[in-house]
C-alpha cells in the first residue's frame, strides 16, 4: 500500500513537470506611477477577459484598500471579469489557508506598489513562496507594479542603494519571487535616476541581464524570453556579453522588443 501511494506521488510530481515544461509563462512588469492602459488590457486578455479572475496580492503596501481599489478599477475597466483582494498581511493560518484556496482558482495574480521587503517577509514562509512560484510555471499570467515589479527578480533590490556611488556590494538585496531566471528589476528607473545601482549590481553579476523599467511604462514578457515594450518612455537593458567587460546597453521604446536569452534587441512590433 506505502509502495502504491509513493508511486502514485512520483506520477503526480512527473505530470506536474510535464504541464509546466509545456506551459506558456506570461508576466507584466510596471516600473509604477500610472499603469499603460494598453498593458493592463493585454494583461486582462491573457487572464481571461470577462471569465477573469485576478487575484490582486497588496502585501506591499502601507494602504492596502486603496491600493486595491485602484487597481481593481484598472482591471475593471480594461474588461476584467472579477478582481480579488487576497488576504492583507500579516497571514495568520486562517489567512493563508484563505490564500492558498484564492490562490487556486485565480487565472492571474497581480502584486501592487508599496516595498518590496514586506512582500518577501510574508513569503518567508516556504510552502507559500512554492505555491507561488509553482502558480506562475504552470502558466498562470503573473504581474507586478513598483514594489511588485522588484519582487519578480531573485536578487531582489530591496531599495537600500547610494545612487552616488557605482558599486554593487552597496546596493541591498535579498531572495525574491525569481520568475523570470538571470535577470534583475530595477523601477522608477528614468525618473528617480537609479543607473548606478543596476549597473554595479550587474558588474557584481556578470551573468545577469538588468533591466531597468521607468514610471508609467511597462514589459510584457512570454515564455521568460520575448519581451515587448508599452508605456509613454523608455526601458533600460544593461548586460554583459562575456562575462564582464564590455557592456552593452540598449534602450527601448515601446512596441519595441528584445530576447531576454540571447540578450539582443529583435525589432519593433508590426
Amino acid at each position: 500500500m506505502k509502495f502504491q501511494r509513493a508511486a502514485g506521488l512520483v506520477i503526480l510530481a512527473v505530470a506536474f513537470l510535464a504541464a509546466a515544461a509545456d506551459a506558456q509563462q506570461r508576466l507584466l512588469v510596471i516600473g509604477g506611477g500610472s499603469r499603460p492602459p494598453e498593458a493592463m488590457k493585454r494583461f486582462v486578455e491573457w487572464s481571461g477577459g470577462e471569465r477573469a479572475r485576478i487575484l490582486v496580492i497588496t502585501w506591499a503596501s502601507g494602504v492596502p484598500d486603496e491600493s486595491f481599489a485602484s487597481l481593481k478599477k484598472n482591471f475593471e475597466d480594461a474588461g476584467a471579469g472579477m478582481v480579488i483582494h487576497a488576504p492583507v498581511r500579516p497571514l495568520d493560518e486562517e489567512k493563508a489557508r484563505r490564500f492558498k484556496s484564492v490562490l487556486r482558482e485565480s487565472t492571474s495574480v497581480f502584486f501592487s506598489g508599496g516595498d518590496q521587503n514586506r512582500i518577501m517577509d510574508v513569503l518567508s514562509d516556504e510552502e507559500l513562496l512554492r505555491l507561488i512560484r509553482e502558480k506562475y510555471a504552470a502558466g498562470t499570467p503573473f504581474g507586478g507594479t513598483s514594489a511588485g515589479a522588484a519582487v519578480m527578480s531573485d536578487p531582489m533590490i530591496t531599495g537600500e542603494a547610494d545612487l552616488k556611488i557605482l558599486d554593487g556590494k552597496k546596493v541591498g538585496v535579498r531572495k525574491g519571487l525569481g520568475l523570470v531566471p538571470n535577470v534583475i528589476f530595477d523601477q522608477h528607473f528614468l525618473v528617480r535616476q537609479r543607473h548606478n545601482r543596476l549597473f554595479g549590481l550587474i558588474m557584481e553579476n556578470p551573468k545577469m541581464l538588468g533591466i531597468g523599467i521607468d514610471e508609467d511604462t511597462a514589459v510584457l514578457i512570454e515564455d521568460n524570453r520575448r519581451l515587448m515594450v508599452m508605456g509613454k518612455t523608455q526601458v533600460m537593458f544593461v548586460h554583459s556579453a562575456r562575462g564582464g567587460n564590455p557592456y552593452t546597453l540598449h534602450f527601448l521604446n515601446a512596441g519595441e522588443r528584445f530576447d531576454l536569452k540571447k540578450k539582443r534587441y529583435i525589432g519593433a512590433s508590426n
